[in-house]
Order: structure tokens, then sequence, then C-alpha cells
């Protein structure tokens, strides 16, 4: 793919400013969507959703990661990467002091319904000082390979407290080899817990009420979700500075690591950078070949930390040696 090509990929940031991803309303949900070649609307005649968020994500070995000085290895290497594409690098004395601490838990049906038909849910709760603190956070998003099939999902909740949306374009190495980019679309609401009052949460019948999509896939009443695989991740986040593109496109960036809560089983460590689209404008070239330049360059300078094949996501669906329909 051309420089050009990968640029338009990265750069579909039509939202206009009153669509802001971040906003925050309290909104009804449950549509399909409506589609036609001059209208994009989901049922009651909202416009889609649109791309503002642009994320790079690398896996990485875990063992790599035995120590804090490991972190900070990866992130001086992604510096020197930085420099020798001509990116600055913007430190920020509040990162890098030492790794956020938040628990992970995913929940589907026993067959994995949720997650082979491109749906994640999950909770996630930081912890301070070994206690949580503030309000768990409900994720649930759609992923796709095509932004337009991402977009008709219609993810708003049917909650009557505040979410956010965000959708997101995100690049990753392909699955079988360094120097390389493919393309992942993920359509999130988030929300904390204390924004809804439904007290079964792990039902079928309350997620099908809260996220309408779901019903699609539901076999009875009675059904239940679980964690998947029994496993809560525990993941050890070091914020690092922000890798400045230019033009004012700035990305915040991090490493970190998840194992599993109890025995300490290392999965996978993942270097990420992400910006957030504030204008309609289209990003300038010169930066976007900077952001391509910077991604696959890294690849190259961090070849013996990299890991590749999967998600996340998909490594902990695979805890237990299960078999998945999805390939992300």
């Amino acid at each position: 793919m051309r420089v050009t090509a990968f640029a338009r990929t990265i750069c579909r940031c039509r939202a206009a400013g009153s669509l802001a991803a971040e906003r925050m309303a309290p909104r009804k949900s449950g549509h399909t969507p409506r589609t036609s070649k001059t209208r994009q609307t989901y049922a009651d005649g909202r416009p889609f959703d649109h791309i503002q968020y642009f994320q790079g994500k690398i896996l990485l070995k875990p063992e790599r990661f035995s120590s804090i000085e490991r972190f900070q290895d990866l992130a001086s290497l992604a510096r020197r990467t930085a420099k020798s594409s001509d990116i600055d690098f913007i430190e920020d004395a509040s990162a890098g002091q030492r790794p956020c601490v938040r628990e992970i838990i995913f929940g589907d049906t026993p067959d994995f319904r949720l997650y082979n038909n491109g749906f994640i849910l999950r909770r996630r709760t930081q912890y301070v000082d070994g206690f949580p603190v503030g309000d768990p956070e409900i994720v649930f998003k759609f992923r796709h390979t095509r932004w337009l099939n991402a977009a008709a999902l219609d993810v708003r909740p049917r909650i009557s407290g505040q979410f956010r949306i965000k959708f997101k374009e995100q690049v990753l190495p392909q699955n079988d080899r360094i120097g390389s980019y493919r393309m992942l679309y993920s359509h999130n609401c988030q929300f904390g817990i204390s924004q809804t009052h439904e007290v079964d949460r792990f039902a079928m019948s309350t997620l099908t009420r809260v996220f309408p999509p779901l019903n699609a896939l539901k076999h009875s009443k009675q059904e239940r979700l679980s964690i998947v695989n029994e496993g809560i991740i525990e993941e050890l986040l070091l914020r690092l500075g922000a890798l400045d593109f230019g033009k004012g496109i700035v990305a915040k960036s991090s490493v970190s690591l998840w194992r599993t809560r109890g025995d300490h089983l290392p999965l996978v460590g993942e270097y990420s950078f992400q910006v957030k689209f504030d204008r309609r404008d289209d990003i300038p070239r010169r930066a976007k070949d900077r952001v391509k330049r910077f991604f696959l360059t890294l690849q190259r300078d961090a070849r013996d930390w990299i890991a590749l094949g999967t998600t996340k996501t998909g490594l902990v669906y695979r805890l237990k040696g299960n078999a998945l329909r999805r390939h992300e």
C-alpha cells in the first residue's frame, strides 16, 4: 500500500465538532442502522458515528517485562526511534514514575458467542496501593476490519446515565511479519457502573436490554454470561510522554503488560500511541507520513521484543487452548 493510501486510511475524520466522540450525554439507544446513497443514519435518524481516534498498537513478548527497568528500556527504544524518524518526544513529568494497576475481566457465553461475532464486553477497575478506586468501567465494543461495518452497528446503551462513544481506527502489524500493518476498527461505548442500576449484569436478558444488538445472539431468557476462561487480568500500564508528529498532531503513548491475577502468568505486553482528532480538517500530509514512518520503523527497531499473530483480547480467549472462529 502506498503512503497516500495509508494516509487516507488513517484520516477518515469527517465528524463535525457537534458529534465529538468524547461528548458525554444520556441518550436512548437500541436502533438498527438505515443506510442510503445520500445519508447514513441509525434508525432514530442520528448520523453514524465517525472515527475520531487513531491508535497504533504493537504487541510485545511478555517475558521481556520482568521489572520496571524493562518497561523503561522499551520506552527508551521508542524515544530513539522517534528521534531517528524526525518526531519530537514531549516528556511528561507525571508519567513514567510507576505503573498504573488495573483489573480487567471479559464476559461472554460459554461458546464465546459475543467474541465470535465481533463483540467484546469487559469491566475495568483501577487500583491504587492495592485498593480499587473510582467507578469501575464497563466497555462494550464492536470490532470489524471494515470501517463502515463498524460504524453501522449502534453501540449506544439503553441506560439513564451518561456514557461515551469512542470510534477508533487501530493499526497493528500483520499477523505474520514485522515491518507491516493492518487495520481494525473499534466502535466502543463506555460508562461507569454507577451510571446504570441493573442488578444482574451477567444475565443475557439484562445485557440485551442495555445493548440491543446482542438480541440476535440470545438463546434463552435464562442464559447468563461468565468470566471468559475464569481469567482475571492484571494490567500494569506505564504512561510515557507524547509523540509530536507536527501540525498539532500529538499522540499520547504508553507501554503495558497483561498478566493473570493470582499466578501472575504473563500474557502479553503492548506499546501503543493514540491521536484524537479535534477538528474535521484532514490530518496534514507530512504528519501522516511521520505516523507511518514511526510505526514501521519501531517494528524494525524493536524486532526482538515483538509478538505477532493476535490481539490482547484474543490471547485471553485462548487461555485454555480454545479454538475460535474469529481471527483478528
